[in-house]
């Protein structure tokens, strides 16, 4: 009797059903040049479109970015930003992902996407546009590599659809794919004698010689808004990467800038000068000219500093991160190793102000700003998209001759304005009616706008304000610094800080701080245990005043479970001397509390609220919290609250200023 010989079940490929290979995916409403091949895309996995399809390819030079049928080459561009840092590549495309030759493979990949302050993971399946069986968006310089149009899938389902990308902003892909900031310089300004910005209060220096400088470090992009005669081969609204630039000496000794510019559309286009074979080429040692002309790559040609100034419009330049992931500034390559970011709104009625020629400009959002030291700081105020908007506000690359309409483009003009104080307490109408150390030379139509001053030591009260009142938005602080910073939010008291119960009417502060119980770390437990004092512990302050002030603290656990497998939590507050700044935590948590929130609870929040006087005499205080269990409370899993830590936490302090 024969053996019969089991078959290898076939393995079933993911399928996005969020974002499927369909109409629904490609097109928003059918109004860019995409809707003429509606009828011809068909979707294939890389499998069915080559024979050895592979994610990265050996030569990072064969991975490079070649534009397709879609307009998004301000995508990109900020895309080539990932393969000057691998550490920035890992961070958008986490590693150990089967490939297709992998027997793991299921047919999706996952990419990380920075939004509005978080990096959100986003899951695709691996099928992608095609026209005549080959990739119809973009694609690598070898067609077997697909980083790229996998990428631009996960991009792409982020904002809704493919379609959603015909036309943007390459800084603002740039601060999508690696969280930084990143700025636009107008090259008007540039060929000014001075070369110095608009805005005095920044007195920042931008040159062509300063892109020298920063080329490997990070991305360095260029844009033409509106051709010269005679120069019709760039396009119009296209956006370039400038991969490469030269200081050369001529035969007459003269200093000699080139930029190697490289075209995502895959074509030389250039005709000037120093295009291959021309005049310029003439002023160098032809050895040097040989040499030069063998690295240009498919898509890309030489430019002279001088022709770039007079033929393209504008540069953006996205903030070098270092592999600890802090930013480094443009200016003195120094690391802002210091970061703070509070969201904020803009609300009718409450806290639309509009900009400074209203009067209701003070009701605007208010940050206290404070620096503990002399410090470079980048502040940046990061506005929500608005989907259900649909404009065109800003000249956006990869648009075409034709204006496009495309929903979540339309931005406010926002602005942004920086006051020193002496203190916090002080008269706000009186300081908002003064001139600010720094402030945007105008409000401007973009997603993110940002301020790089010089800071003293002290306190600053910075206010983020729409051009027009009554204008709804919500936005992201940002603050980059060299130096120690603290950030807290001030804000009207107008609805109930939790649930069922409500803060008094008046001018209120906010302070939030993130933290975590992690077993064998601090996770102390509760004040029966020794190891109390491993529990996190934060510093805090209420600003000195003669009147009465009202606190609530609140500490909240992120945990995605059920009440019955919430940790038992509760907190202490101690006071710290006014000459107790040297005194170690562990003698002060020995002491009794001056507050407690016990017993513990099984609550998603614990909270307190004390009315009483904030003074002098109480300058400071010690918050510690804790779970009761010295481990995690039985049932709970680390799958039930933030990844990486057996319990998050939250605190939020909250005082009313008199």
């Amino acid at each position: 009797m024969r053996a019969v010989r089991a078959e290898t079940p076939v393995r079933e490929l993911f399928r996005d059903a969020a974002f499927p290979a369909s109409d629904s995916s490609l097109f928003f409403n059918l109004s860019t040049p995409l809707a003429q091949f509606r009828e011809d895309i068909t979707w294939r996995r890389p499998q069915e479109i080559c024979a050895t399809p592979q994610l990265f390819p050996d030569n990072p030079r064969e991975g490079q970015v070649k534009q397709g049928l879609l307009g998004d080459c301000w995508f990109l561009c900020a895309c080539a930003a990932l393969q000057k840092s691998q550490h920035l590549l890992d961070q958008v495309f986490p590693p150990g992902q089967p490939s297709w030759s992998d027997q793991k493979y299921r047919g999706f990949f996952t990419c990380r996407i920075w939004q509005f302050g978080h990096w959100e993971e986003v899951t695709i399946d691996d099928r992608l546009p095609c026209l005549a069986g080959r990739l119809c968006f973009s694609r690598c310089q070898r067609e077997d590599v697909f980083w790229l149009p996998l990428l631009e899938k996960a991009y792409a389902k982020v904002h809704g659809s493919y379609e959603h990308l015909w036309a943007g902003q390459v800084a603002d892909a740039l601060v999508d794919l690696t969280g930084s900031l990143a700025e636009r310089w107008t090259l008007k300004d540039i060929v000014g004698a001075s070369g110095q910005q608009d805005r005095p209060s920044c007195g920042e220096q931008r040159t062509c010689r300063q892109l020298l400088r920063l080329k490997d470090q990070c991305l360095i992009s260029c844009s033409v808004l509106s051709p010269r005669t005679g120069a019709r081969e760039l396009g119009e609204f296209h956006a370039f990467i400038i991969s490469d630039l030269r200081e050369l000496w001529s035969r007459t000794g003269q200093g000699i800038l080139l930029l190697r510019i490289h075209n995502p559309w895959g074509r030389r286009c250039w005709q000037g000068l120093w295009r291959e074979g021309g005049e310029g080429w003439n002023q160098v040692e032809p050895a040097e000219a040989s040499d030069m002309l063998a690295q240009l790559q498919e898509g890309e040609f030489w430019v002279e500093e001088e022709e770039f100034l007079r033929e393209f419009d504008e540069v953006t330049v996205g903030y070098p991160v270092t592999e600890a992931g802090h930013l480094q500034s443009l200016y003195t390559e120094k690391v802002l190793c210091h970061t703070r970011a509070l969201p904020g709104a803009w609300v009718i009625g409450q806290s639309a102000g509009g900009c400074r020629n209203n009067s209701c400009f003070p009701c605007n959002p208010k940050f206290w700003l404070r620096l503990l030291e002399p410090s470079e700081v980048c502040v940046a105020v990061l506005q929500r998209p608005r989907r259900c908007l649909v404009g065109q506000t800003r000249a956006l690359v990869g648009a075409g001759p034709a204006p496009v309409t495309l929903p979540g483009k339309d931005y406010q003009a926002v602005g942004l304005h920086i006051w020193k104080v002496e203190k916090r307490k002080v008269s706000l109408p009186r300081v908002l009616s003064s001139p600010p150390v720094a402030g945007t030379a105008c409000h401007a139509y973009d997603r993110e706008v940002h301020l790089r001053c010089e800071l003293s030591p002290g306190y600053y009260l910075a206010v983020p304000s729409t051009f027009l009142k009554d204008v709804p938005g919500q936005f992201l602080l940002r603050v980059f610094s060299t130096g120690k910073i603290s950030l807290s939010a001030v804000r009207l008291a107008t609805k109930a800080a939790s649930p069922g119960t409500a803060l008094p009417a008046g001018e209120w502060e906010t302070v939030q701080l993130r933290g975590c119980w992690r077993a064998g770390q601090t996770a102390g437990g509760s004040r029966n245990f020794a190891s109390y004092p491993c529990n996190p512990c934060l510093p805090f302050s209420v600003p000195e005043g003669s009147g009465p002030r009202y606190i609530r603290i609140t500490l909240h656990q992120h945990c995605r479970l059920s009440d019955s497998q919430l940790h038992p939590i509760g907190f202490h507050i101690f006071q710290v001397p006014a000459d107790g700044e040297n005194q170690s935590a562990c003698s002060l948590l020995l002491q009794e509390p001056l507050l407690s929130c016990v017993p513990h609870r099984y609550a998603q929040e614990a909270v307190h609220s004390q009315p009483g006087d904030a003074g002098p005499a109480t300058p400071g205080g010690l918050l510690h919290g804790s779970d009761e269990s010295l481990t995690q409370h039985p049932g709970a899993s680390p799958a039930s609250c933030e990844p990486g830590s057996a319990s998050a936490l939250s605190w939020l302090w909250i005082w009313r200023r008199k």
